[in-house]
């Protein structure tokens, strides 16, 4: 049966204790790097997870001295604005798409994904799922993906143009159906339909957070950490745990930039060591870390049915399908007046 809950960390803090997880260890890069600036660069759902992540690093031998800047904001955006100029030495994009565009341009090795720190998918960061996200109470009695074509439903999603949370959430409505073994024809009309309930589309995933949070809608289509921020921080919301789901892939890269840097190679390895990964937990990010697999099976929900991108013939079957021009989002987003 759907669950509605209002998931907290405690008992993830309680399992972490025990291991010694929580006590941020001196990073095993020998030598402190050269005092330099790291570019951070990254979708806006992970901004304040930096923050917590950076303050760490600079307390390990290998991050004295260091310093960093950070920008932040709706991923694919955030790679134009590399590809144009903007400084990057760390990068983490919500989806592949946008992290190749740093690839065609010879930003980012072509190789990017041989680099994997122990990680079980290979410079995966972090994973997440899609959340549904409702007024405390779930005054609509949301149940799962059926219930968002209701009359009343009122959608907050971000831009697909901009967001890779966005395409993330269309794309795991979509899917939803087929997993229910409904017809691709039904696929479509249910996103469709799903797209005509959507009152706000703001540029990025953490906008439009701010925009639900502010009273905009009765349901946001969010990263699952996104929610479980918002509980944590004492919104009155609460998240739907739908039973189909998708498993968001958030790809990392260092740029031609970073590798020349020992302060930003040495970082780069501290987001996927232990204490990193364990710094993602907190904020609500599933870590891919192996070690860690087990211990999360009891804290964050596990959907009866999760569809990978692999699963769906890759990132490029599903961009022409879904977001190209002629895609089924772009033609439904524009049949209700979503344009760029």
């Amino acid at each position: 049966m759907m669950r509605v809950t209002k998931r907290r960390m405690t008992g993830l803090v309680a399992m972490l204790l025990p291991l010694g997880l929580l006590v941020v260890a001196p990073s095993t890069t020998s030598g402190a790097a050269s005092a330099t600036t790291v570019n951070v660069v990254g979708y806006s759902v992970v901004s304040t997870a930096f923050s917590a992540l950076e303050k760490a690093f600079e307390a390990t031998p290998a991050g004295q001295g260091v310093t960093f800047t950070n920008s932040f904001g709706a991923s694919t955006t955030q790679a134009e604005s590399v590809v144009a100029g903007q400084p990057a030495d760390v990068t983490l994009f919500s989806q592949q798409p946008d992290l190749d565009l740093l690839v065609s341009a010879g930003l980012v090795s072509g190789s990017w994904a041989s680099y994997s720190a122990g990680a079980a998918e290979q410079n995966i960061m972090t994973d997440s799922v899609v959340a549904l996200v409702v007024r405390r109470g779930n005054p609509l009695g949301i149940t799962g993906w059926d219930s968002l074509t209701k009359k009343g439903v009122q959608i907050v999603t971000p831009d697909p143009i901009s967001s890779g949370s966005a395409r993330w959430n269309l794309l795991a409505a979509y899917e939803s159906q087929l997993q229910q073994k409904q017809s691709a024809a039904k696929a479509n009309t249910y996103l469709n339909k799903l797209i005509g309930n959507v009152v706000a589309e703001p540029p990025s995933g953490s906008k439009a957070l701010a925009t639900f949070t502010s009273g905009a809608g009765n349901v946001l289509l969010a990263y699952e950490a996104d929610g479980d921020t918002a509980i944590s921080t004492g919104q009155q919301v609460q998240v739907v745990e739908p039973k189909q789901n998708v498993l968001i892939q958030n790809p990392s890269a260092l740029t031609t930039s970073g590798l020349a840097k020992p302060a930003a190679v040495a970082f780069y390895a501290y987001l996927f060591s232990v204490d990193g990964q364990t710094i993602w937990i907190h904020q609500h990010f599933r870590s891919t870390l192996p070690q860690f697999q087990k211990l999360q099976a009891q804290v964050f929900y596990t959907p009866p049915k999760l569809v990978t991108i692999k699963a769906l013939g890759g990132w490029t079957n599903v961009t022409n399908k879904f977001f190209s021009p002629t895609g089924i989002v772009t033609k439904d987003e524009a049949a209700h007046g979503f344009t760029s």
